[in-house]
């Protein structure tokens, strides 16, 4: 009997992938990443808000304000829909 086991990529191979999918509002982000295992592909959703520092420069954090919230529910309804749409079409 085949083992199911996810397979954790280390911190370097996880910043050199790039998600399978993504959706942006504003600037909140939901990035998708695809985890192959025995039984099929699995996901998992990470989100993060884009803000600029004193500097001037382009930053992310996975911190999120009041306002930030329904935003954040939003791309988390579209990255489940996808998911969803994803394990359909395997099934």
């Amino acid at each position: 009997m085949a083992n199911s086991k996810t397979v954790t990529p280390t911190q370097q191979e996880t910043k050199a992938r790039k998600p399978v999918q993504e959706f942006r509002l504003g600037r909140i982000r939901a990035a998708l990443w695809e985890h192959p295992t025995d039984s099929g592909n699995i996901y998992n959703v990470t989100f993060s808000r884009s803000y600029k520092d004193a500097k001037d420069e382009w930053k992310s954090s996975d911190s999120f304000g009041r306002d930030d919230l329904l935003l954040v529910a939003e791309v988390s309804r579209q990255a489940s829909l996808w998911i969803f749409q994803k394990q359909q079409e395997r099934d």
